[in-house]
């Protein structure tokens, strides 16, 4: 047989067989794992100078240099100088060499942390270490200086805990109130603007998908942005805690080796010198009681901001809202016609992966056995992904309401459509004539239920039905005026009113 003819016969290479793929975990720049650290990256970024693993080492250098400080320095009104006896006072320029640890803290000094860590195998004995390093080289840049005989100090009487909790709540402290915080206040702000720009545009509501009393366009939105306005503001009001006071919460090292200080007077000080507010009872971690509570008002944030996704989106489809095409964009790789609502549906993934992870901090973190255990650490490093994924949700829904327009005849055309809904205020003004003492007017509700429930009615019948019920002469006049689209309240006042 031709050897052409043998190979078109032969059975199909199976997929076990194939060529070996190159190794994508090789490859540098390293690929990665996560869609927030790749697909997503440029959206959620600022995070990473908070809420990172570097972000964590910065902050642990950031306490223990601070604490260096201290003791060297002494807590005015609480100490006689140094905190330690026999530790020397400080000058501006060896407070600013060591405070350029943490500010001059970059690519390569996560690097050198790395390779310290190898050989300590616990990342805070590794700050530690980096730190003195530092210290050593002190006279490099200084001259003759009193840091050389400093480096014991360094971690003076912490526990890893202490240094941790602090950093925590800085970095939660700094994500929240300097990226997160700023990015959800401006979308609430755009959506109050939206709401205030459509405040009377009329709107046919659907309570239970059915066709309601009618409302308008931005008291709609306008609910949404007050309720995630609300929960802004108790976010704004968190507490964030912190504590240094030893492996078990006793001040037991401090007080032996230096007794006769007022110790939890210096934690105070210290704790809140760094922006915090002091826990004065604490095992040997910081509770994380405000963990839950800053994660609780955070995960309920997005759960409202999906709320407005989800209404947004059914109002797309609806026709309510029109999305304006990016020019070069596809909707569909198979329907070219379509604009897909493709902002909302990505938000509502992403706030409902962030609330799990919130929802699992809050429920794992405030539970530890006994004076300590270690299932807080592992749980700590998410909080970034857990913000992450929230912002990334801000962030789409934000560029997906810039790129909406209302449609306003469609939804007209909608209103004209159901001129049952003015049932309501026809009942209602019948029973207030019946108080009045006009007579015929009895069982109003049913009537108009006769009238409306399952049928569709024309102005002209509405208005007709209206002329016979013998209602006086200005309540008619009122009630044939009014149209589903105007029959919607105060909506637009109460937006004026309650939507700053």
């Amino acid at each position: 047989m031709p050897e052409n003819i043998a190979s078109e016969n032969a059975a199909p290479q199976s997929l076990t067989d194939a060529p070996a793929r190159t190794v994508l975990a090789d490859a540098e720049p390293a690929i990665a794992l996560g869609p927030l650290d790749g697909r997503y990256r440029a959206a959620v970024a600022p995070l990473v100078d908070h809420l990172s693993e570097a972000a964590l080492n910065r902050e642990r250098l950031h306490v223990e240099v601070e604490w260096l400080i201290t003791l060297c320095d002494g807590v005015p009104g609480v100490t006689d100088g140094a905190v330690v006896p026999g530790a020397p006072g400080l000058c501006d320029a060896e407070r600013a060499y060591l405070r350029a640890i943490v500010t001059d803290f970059d690519a390569d000094g996560v690097a050198e942390l790395k390779e310290i860590e190898r050989t300590t195998v616990h990342d805070v004995k590794a700050i530690e270490y980096f730190i003195k390093r530092r210290i050593e080289r002190a006279p490099e840049v200084l001259g003759e200086t009193v840091l050389t005989g400093v480096g014991e100090l360094v971690h003076f009487a912490c526990t890893s805990e202490d240094i941790n909790n602090l950093s925590y709540a800085l970095m939660v402290q700094g994500g929240v109130t300097k990226v997160w915080a700023p990015a959800a206040t401006a979308l609430a702000d755009q959506l109050a603007g939206m709401a205030r720009d459509s405040a009377d545009v009329p709107l046919l509501s659907r309570t239970h998908g059915q066709p309601a009393t009618p409302t308008t366009i931005g008291k709609e939105l306008a609910v949404l942005a007050h309720r995630l306005r609300r929960q802004l503001r108790r976010i704004a009001g968190a507490e964030y805690l912190g504590k240094l006071n030893g492996a078990t919460g006793t001040y037991g090292a401090h007080t032996v080796a230096v007794p006769g200080v007022d110790w939890p007077a210096v934690s105070r000080h210290f704790v809140e010198g760094l922006g915090l507010t002091w826990n004065p009872l604490t095992t040997q971690i910081e509770s994380h009681d405000w963990q839950a509570e800053v994660y609780a008002d955070v995960a309920r944030f997005n759960r409202i901001l999906h709320n407005l996704a989800t209404d947004v989106w059914t109002y797309i489809s609806l026709g309510f809202f029109t999305q304006i095409p990016v020019a070069g964009a596809t909707g569909s790789s198979t329907m070219p016609h379509k604009v897909n609502p493709i902002r909302f549906e990505n938000a509502e993934a992403n706030l409902e992966i962030s609330c799990a992870l919130l929802d699992t901090l809050s429920a794992t973190l405030v539970t530890s056995r006994l004076q300590r255990d270690l299932t807080d650490s592992t749980t700590q490093r998410n909080i970034g992904p857990a913000f992450g994924h929230s912002l990334l949700a801000i962030d789409n829904v934000a560029r997906g309401l810039k790129a909406l327009n209302v449609n306003e005849a469609l939804l007209a055309e909608d209103l004209d459509a159901n001129w049952e809904v003015l049932g309501e205020p026809i009942q209602s003004a019948m029973r207030a004539a019946s108080v009045a003492g006009v007579p015929g007017m009895e069982n109003p509700y049913e009537r108009l239920k006769d009238l409306t429930r399952g049928h569709r009615l024309t102005g002209d019948e509405m208005r007709e039905f209206v002329a016979g019920l013998g209602l006086p002469d200005d309540v008619t006049a009122r009630l044939q005026a009014l149209t589903p689209g105007t029959y919607t309240g105060i909506a637009a006042r109460l937006v004026a009113d309650h939507l700053a």
